[in-house]
């Protein structure tokens, strides 16, 4: 592995951040976001392919959710796709049009980016030439398939390529002391592209720059969480990560997140919405309890994050959310934690791991994620294991009962 950058830092610029449990949507605000969802898998098998279906992640769509909420709704938005296993073999309405189809470009670009990262870092069978020399051509034509679909609406992806490959000097320059927001300034910068270029789209220069300033700091937030919840991992693996290398302590780092929160708020204000209360959710609720679930302060006792043991106790989350990690929805997100760590059990005494789940590799993710599929686990299931990172999962659809406060958004949100 070169030392140069951690596995989980390059190219993970809009992914798994931002899933919103469902107990907190009410029934039309989960329509539309399962609408968007499905609006960017089959946007990316209209344009690329059934394979290019793997990249589809849950914080993409909000690329797709941003042009739409600055529009006027039409029937055009929306058609009724067919059954489909992840919905049970349900029907359901499906968001359509540019913002999809963005969405699709950036997830394409930047899965090759990551493939590309773990085919250089010799990850699992990637180690082997073979294998090795077909992702590579399988990123090569991702590449090609997000520049090309890119062009079409107007965006360049070579802003996003040029951010994965500035990653790698700028870490490898990084030392204690390096501010550390020069390291995610990359992520920011890619970021910033996609969701400015939302406004384009939809015919609202106005709120291109307001909604560059919300990109910048999104992605601020990705590449921070990204290095909180695996720094752990990262130790005991030896893999380079920007809070350990820069010397960045946890509460400056939960100081960044929250100053990025609020600064992501205030730009939305200075943008102007036809509907935006999908988006309100996901980038001011959600976002806060992604950011409370990394740093092991979140209070909801859905999904297991909730009744931790208090800091410091054996098997208690520590500093970093050991019990509560939100996951990198990425297909291509990195490996559970350690014990202890975000992702993995609790320490084991003596510091044993025998009983962690090992990440699996590309292409026996790949053939988990069909099975997943087929079986309708991924939509329906109550838990599931994550088909690359061996996490903890729950479905996208799964009710449940929680008794969290604030669940509905309802709220004027005046301390936003």
């Amino acid at each position: 592995m070169r030392a140069a950058h951690s596995k989980d830092s390059r190219g993970n610029v809009v992914f798994g951040i931002v899933r919103p449990c469902t107990h907190r949507l009410t029934d039309g605000l989960k329509t539309e976001w399962m609408a968007h969802l499905c609006g960017l898998c089959l946007a990316l098998r209209s344009d690329h392919g059934q394979f290019a279906r793997i990249v589809t992640n849950y914080d993409g769509l909000i690329v797709s959710v941003l042009t739409e909420a600055q529009t006027e709704r039409t029937e055009d938005q929306r058609r009724t796709a067919g059954p489909c296993p992840l919905r049970a073999m349900r029907t359901a309405p499906v968001a359509m049009g540019e913002g999809a189809r963005l969405a699709a470009a950036v997830s394409l670009v930047l899965a090759s980016a990551k493939v590309r990262d773990h085919v250089a870092d010799r990850d699992g069978v990637l180690a082997r030439r073979p294998l090795a020399a077909a992702a590579r051509r399988v990123a090569a034509g991702w590449d090609r398939a997000g520049a090309r679909a890119g062009a079409e609406l107007g965006f360049d992806t070579a802003v996003l390529l040029d951010a994965v490959d500035r990653q790698t000097g700028i870490e490898s320059l990084a030392g204690h002391g390096t501010p550390l927001l020069r390291i995610t300034e990359p992520t920011e910068t890619a970021t910033a592209a996609a969701f400015a270029h939302t406004a384009v789209l939809a015919g609202r220069p106005e709120n291109a720059q307001p909604l560059a300033e919300a990109g910048r700091l999104f992605g601020r937030l990705a590449h921070l969480l990204d290095a909180v919840e695996d720094r752990e991992a990262d130790a005991a693996s030896g893999a380079w990560n920007p809070l350990t290398a820069t010397g960045t302590s946890t509460a400056e780092a939960r100081r960044l997140a929250d100053d990025a929160l609020h600064g992501i708020r205030l730009a939305l204000r200075d943008a102007r919405f036809v509907d935006d209360k999908l988006l309100h959710v996901l980038l001011a609720h959600e976002l806060r309890q992604s950011v409370d679930r990394a740093f092991g302060t979140t209070t909801c006792a859905h999904q297991g994050y909730g009744q931790q043991p208090p800091q410091g106790t054996p098997g208690g989350p520590g500093a970093y959310g050991a019990y509560g990690p939100y996951g990198s929805h990425n297909p291509y997100g990195g490996g559970a934690g350690v014990p202890g760590g975000p992702g993995g059990l609790p320490p084991m005494p003596g510091g044993g791991d025998a009983h962690k789940p090992k990440p699996r590799g590309f292409w026996a993710g790949c053939a988990v994620f069909i099975g997943l599929c087929c079986t309708c686990r991924l939509c329906c299931a109550s838990e599931y294991e994550g088909p690359w990172s061996r996490k903890k999962r729950e479905g996208c659809c799964h009710n449940c009962n929680c008794d969290c406060p604030n669940c509905d958004c309802c709220c004027p949100c005046d301390g936003c």
